[in-house]
């Protein structure tokens, strides 16, 4: 049977005992409408509620709510267990609290997430990239330092680590040493073809989205494009940050802070990057059409947040896109080239070698 998560938005009058009632409530009739509440998460500061529930689908979870107390929840996402494992570190009640009547859990399901991708410019065999050689062999320097600041790595994969963190302060000071110890890697080995990037954000695991943090993810993974700083981070990271640390804060060379109108300009261009790279005929224009700002403020903004023009920027979205296509073995050299936007792939395969040091058909050999 499938897994939901839903999220109630309560009143400010609601409380940690009030919820847990609440759940008692569902526990006693459950059978009735063939669900199975496995645990819940309550946030007393942003007043929301969540339940996981095991259940035959949407309806019977809210027809469950309603007969058991008649807080019906305001969204519903189907999850897979293992990935709200990842997130938030549990699928059933703590122990500690399945061994009291009330079973009172106090803990918010609120999350920093953190996306980190080190993108590789070469992969000439004959680079001097010693033991790291394979940016793989860095990523296993990350676990460690992960471990040390409580994070739990949601996914892993070649374009990086998505992790989630439960207090803002660990997730920064993770990113910081993830960042230094890249850093003093670069300078010790003369690495000068790779880029560390890191994005933070935080918020709650359902939302208006059909997937779990889907809103968070994304705008941890859209940050890795803006160059300003190898720290990018949201303006909610940094208030929580410096409200936990009184005196201290994330402004300096390694961090840079989103601000919202940051946010709003990065969202819209990457959405409409996402929606339109594979398009041949894509032009500079469509981006100012869409975003809805002049030629010249789109390229003062894209050189200063992601420190390229638009056409560079387009064209290392497509290469990117492209070079996990043909890791992915998704088609031959041309085949990924008109996939991937390229109107030649005779073109493509001199941008490719441009910009990776390598012929596109003998990366598919490696």
């Amino acid at each position: 049977m499938p897994i939901f998560m839903d999220r109630h938005d309560v009143s400010e009058s609601v409380t940690a005992e009030i919820v847990a009632q609440l759940h008692q409530e569902d526990l006693k009739i459950q059978h009735r409408y063939d669900c199975r509440g496995l645990t819940y998460w309550f946030d007393d500061i942003r007043k929301t509620a969540f339940c996981l529930v095991e259940a035959p689908d949407r309806d019977a979870i809210i027809q469950m709510h309603a007969d058991a107390h008649g807080e019906v929840p305001h969204q519903i996402i189907e999850v897979d267990a293992a990935i709200v494992e990842s997130f938030l570190g549990r699928i059933e009640d703590p122990a500690k609290a399945q061994d009291t009547k009330l079973n009172i859990i106090n803990d918010p399901a609120f999350r920093t997430i953190m996306m980190v991708t080190i993108e590789n410019h070469s992969f000439k065999i004959s680079d001097p990239f010693s033991a790291f050689s394979n940016v793989q062999q860095y990523y296993k320097q990350i676990l460690s330092i992960l471990n040390t600041f409580n994070g739990n790595i949601v996914r892993q994969n070649k374009e990086g680590f998505l992790i989630s963190f439960r207090t803002v302060q660990e997730a920064v000071l993770c990113a910081l040493k993830i960042h230094e110890n890249y850093r003093s890697s670069r300078t010790q080995y003369q690495i000068d073809f790779t880029e560390l990037h890191i994005g933070l954000h935080a918020g709650i695991p359902v939302t208006n989205k059909k997937s779990i943090f889907e809103d968070t993810i994304k705008l941890a993974q859209r940050m890795c494009f803006v160059s300003i700083a190898a720290v990018v981070i949201s303006t909610e990271v940094q208030q929580l940050f410096e409200s936990e640390n009184i005196g201290e804060d994330v402004n300096g060379t390694q961090f840079h802070v989103l601000t919202p109108r940051e946010e709003k300009f990065l969202t819209s261009l990457m959405e409409f990057t996402e929606k339109e790279w594979q398009n041949p005929e894509l032009k500079v224009e469509d981006f100012e059409i869409n975003i809805g700002i002049s030629k010249s403020k789109l390229y003062r903004e894209m050189i200063r947040l992601t420190g390229k023009s638009p056409n560079v920027f387009l064209l290392h979205f497509r290469l990117r896109k492209s070079l996990r296509l043909l890791q992915k073995q998704k088609g031959n050299v041309s085949e990924v080239a008109y996939n991937s936007g390229f109107n030649s792939p005779s073109y493509y395969t001199k941008c490719f070698r441009k910009k990776y040091r390598i012929m596109p058909s003998e990366l598919v050999q490696l």
